[in-house]
């Protein structure tokens, strides 16, 4: 089937291909009328612009050079100005991400959303100033709410938060798929003979997720003996304060194998007089710095940041405003990891 090209929408218009362009883009410098006639024949032969020659054009149009590059916002939602770089996960993130728009050919320029000085419209105005046209959002793990006051940014910038996906507003996101993740992990520790495993995690993390960590453990037990299908334990932040809460849970439930994103567990384990492995495994959810011996899930939060971009890029040259682009998603399928926390029981 032949492409409709910008020549055939200027034969039906009766005008040049150059007036076709400017109106298009609806430029000034055609008048509305004949703007509105080139729409209309672009619409009756079916024709649309293709996006990457839109792009190159407009980067032609802007004058820039070869060696150009557009840069991208890259956001620190965390309420650590310094996560960055100091928290056990949010660097592979940031990893990802900059690697990734390297090779794009992306600047990044970091900024903190708790920053008080990129309140009431600054943090726009700073972004519109520096012809910033996109943000990637890292690092909220608390909520999955974005700050207020910074709803005009989220309908004007295009933006992809990573490793959450948020709620007032709902933005484009990359994340693991956390229901695989514990569907895999379950299914793993089965082949290695345990038949009563647990899931110890704090519920705020379970509701920023949707969720998904206590819906796919129970999904995932299903297949196992009534009296092996444990509830999850979800009091680890009570339990920071008084291990005992954790310790009486325990020693009365006695699973085989705990899945947690609390490397914290494993003290408590030992504090109840439990051994690992031999008497229980432990399977980490979030293999990171701080847990290389344990085994567990690999959730490739830097592949999540190369996903981040990618999604951005095709977000700022889609060629619509935001406010009209449904919010889309990218998961990223973690995998398996061997340590020394899990003992083989057959």
């Amino acid at each position: 089937m032949k492409r409709i090209s910008m020549s055939d929408v200027a034969r039906r218009a009766g005008v040049s291909k150059n007036a076709v362009s400017l109106a298009m883009r609806n430029d000034p410098q055609i008048s509305e009328a004949t703007r509105q006639r080139v729409r209309q024949a672009a619409a009756e032969l079916g024709y649309t612009a293709n996006p990457v020659v839109s792009e190159l054009m407009a980067e032609l149009r802007r004058g820039a050079d070869a060696g150009y590059k557009h840069n991208f916002a890259l956001i620190n939602a965390n309420q650590d100005r310094h996560a960055f770089h100091q928290h056990p996960t949010i660097p592979d993130y940031v990893a990802g991400c900059g690697r990734r728009a390297a090779q794009l050919g992306y600047g990044l320029d970091e900024f903190w959303l708790h920053d008080p000085d990129l309140r009431g419209g600054r943090l726009e105005s700073i972004l519109r100033a520096r012809g910033i046209r996109g943000a990637l959002v890292i690092g909220m793990m608390k909520g999955n709410r974005l700050p207020a006051g910074f709803e005009s940014l989220w309908n004007h910038f295009a933006a992809v938060v990573t490793g959450v996906r948020t709620q007032d507003p709902t933005l484009s996101f990359a994340c693991v798929d956390h229901h695989v993740l514990v569907i895999e992990a379950v299914e793993r520790i089965r082949e290695r003979g345990i038949r009563r495993p647990a899931l110890v995690i704090e519920g705020v993390i379970d509701r920023l997720v949707g969720g998904r960590f206590t819906a796919a453990f129970e999904h995932a037990v299903k297949i196992l003996a009534p009296a092996d299908r444990l509830a999850p334990f979800l009091k680890v932040d009570a339990s920071r304060e008084h291990p005992e809460v954790f310790c009486d849970w325990l020693l009365k439930r006695r699973p085989d194998a705990i899945l947690t994103l609390h490397t914290v567990v494993e003290e408590w384990v030992k504090m109840a007089g439990l051994r690992v492995p031999q008497d229980i495994g432990l399977v980490q959810l979030e293999c990171r710095r701080g847990c290389e011996d344990w085994a567990g899930m690999e959730q490739h939060n830097d592949l999540t940041g190369e996903a981040a971009v990618d999604l951005l890029v095709s977000l700022t040259t889609a060629g619509k405003q935001p406010l009209s682009l449904s919010p889309r998603g990218i998961l990223i399928t973690p995998t398996w990891k061997d340590g020394s926390t899990l003992a083989r029981i057959l």
